[in-house]
């Protein structure tokens, strides 16, 4: 019998399929018939218990107890939206929905590839949290504050606009402010973790800026067509901002991606960067308390940014909204016809339960919207974070100059502050085609329009 006979049968890899090599060598040394072979071994598979002491077949059978459930025979189901979606996106969440963890999954407009789990991947697991499925920029999320100042100001007092994103934001890898960021958040429970315990001085440092990549924080115009609960119909002047944990916030995927991997370390080269934590285990319950940690200080570091720069202008509020991405949730869905408890990735996708509100940005050339979601169960109840890259970084910065890219940001009336060749408007899908892409995912209740923006400068690694 040979190695893929066995892994059909459903022998785990590793120590198990070793053992049940040697029980068939045994076996028939012992003049057992070769033609039942097969069936010996589907009796241990289906109940090992019963042969663990077994002087024959007991090593394979313990083996077998001990052993990490093997990668599904096929896929669990999952649905995607979007044309021409990028092939090694969704090669990366077919391998997803192998894992013997994955009951469902979905695949946004806006996919790309990523590490495991695709950009745009949604992955619905039976008690496993996957660190690499939320991500390395854990609770990564977007932002919105509408003012009560005049929209003419974008034209009108653009630089005391200005004056105030370069006082109140900081960019960067290792960017701080000398003068600490004060937020509740720090006085949660930093311990509840060996990672965020160790790095709790630096997380304090770093409260209130924003990193690098994708990273962004913009004025603009936000247009409301009908009124809402919130706002009237009409143009606002609003604040967008879109980062996640910083520095600490990939250590915590760091450490724990590492413990599951050696946790797991039989699966195939193909699903190894999906290693997962049991949430009843140890580092499972750990990576957990880091996550919602990581949640609550990414959301601090938003609120920080918005608070501070309505404070620098002197304004009032008249609507504010959030939501993360790169995020799971215990949640409940109908999957195959049975409601079940699971846990729900979300790698770069937007929660969109019925009702639920969310921010889908475009680039710094092209609209975001704000949307309600449609509790579509297909999706697992989310939609897209963005528009999704076409390109690499290094192939943007290859492809595109500052005279076109500076050309197009003067046509759509945009001020640059800072930014890379490699967040150029053109390295991103039409921001249109995907939202026509899931009219059954969200509506479209609000559209924002970049005005003035603000990233990382160019050089500076990424960290989305």
């Amino acid at each position: 019998m040979k190695t893929r006979d066995l892994l059909e049968l459903g022998t785990p890899l590793g120590d198990a399929l070793k053992r049940a090599t040697e029980f068939i060598a045994d076996f028939v040394l012992a003049g057992g018939d070769k033609s039942t072979i097969a069936d010996e071994v589907s009796r241990v598979l289906n109940d090992p218990n019963l042969f663990v002491d077994d002087p024959m077949r007991g090593a394979f059978a313990r083996a077998v107890v001990e052993a990490p459930k093997p990668p599904r025979k096929e896929p669990a189901p999952y649905e995607q939206w979007g044309k021409d979606l990028d092939e090694q996106a969704i090669d990366q969440m077919e391998n997803a929905c192998r894992l013997p963890v994955s009951v469902a999954g979905a695949l946004m407009p806006d996919a790309h590839l990523g590490y495991g789990l695709p950009i745009g991947g949604v992955l619905a697991t039976d008690n496993a949290i996957i660190p690499y499925a939320v991500g390395v920029d854990i609770a990564c999320r977007m932002r919105m504050t509408v003012f009560d100042l005049p929209v003419q100001h974008l034209e009108k007092k653009q630089e005391r606009l200005i004056a105030a994103l370069e006082r109140e934001t900081r960019f960067g890898i290792g960017a701080s402010f000398k003068e600490r960021r004060d937020h509740e958040v720090m006085d949660d429970d930093w311990s509840v973790t060996p990672v965020t315990r160790r790095f709790r001085d630096k997380a304090w440092s770093q409260l209130g800026t924003s990193g690098s990549g994708n990273h962004f924080v913009e004025f603009g115009s936000y247009t409301v067509e009908a009124d809402t609960e919130e706002l009237t119909s009409g143009v606002y002047l609003a604040l967008l901002s879109h980062s996640g944990s910083r520095g600490v916030g990939a250590q915590v995927c760091s450490h724990y991606s590492r413990i599951a991997k050696d946790l797991n370390s039989e699966l195939p080269k193909e699903l190894i960067h999906l290693a997962w934590l049991d949430l009843d285990s140890e580092p499972g319950a750990e990576y957990w308390a880091g996550m919602e940690l990581m949640g609550r200080y990414a959301a601090a570091n938003h609120a920080c940014i918005h608070r501070h720069i309505t404070e620098n202008l002197g304004a009032e509020v008249l609507f504010g909204l959030e939501n993360h991405h790169n995020f799971a949730w215990k949640e409940t869905h109908l999957i195959e016809g049975e409601a079940r408890n699971v846990i729900v990735h979300r790698k770069g996708a937007t929660p969109a339960g019925a009702g639920v509100m969310g921010i889908i940005p475009g680039s710094m050339a092209t609209p975001g919207f704000v949307v309600r979601g449609k509790g579509n169960s297909a999706s697992l109840e989310s939609a897209s974070h963005g528009a999704g890259r076409v390109m690499s970084r290094k192939k943007a910065s290859a492809k595109f100059n500052w005279k076109d890219v500076n050309r197009q940001l003067r046509e759509r009336g945009v001020n640059l502050l800072s930014a890379g060749l490699d967040e150029a408007p053109g390295v991103y899908k039409d921001i249109h085609e995907v939202m026509d892409a899931q009219t059954d995912l969200v509506e479209i209740v609000g559209r924002f329009d970049p005005k003035l923006v603000k990233m990382a400068p160019a050089g500076e690694r990424p960290e989305d």
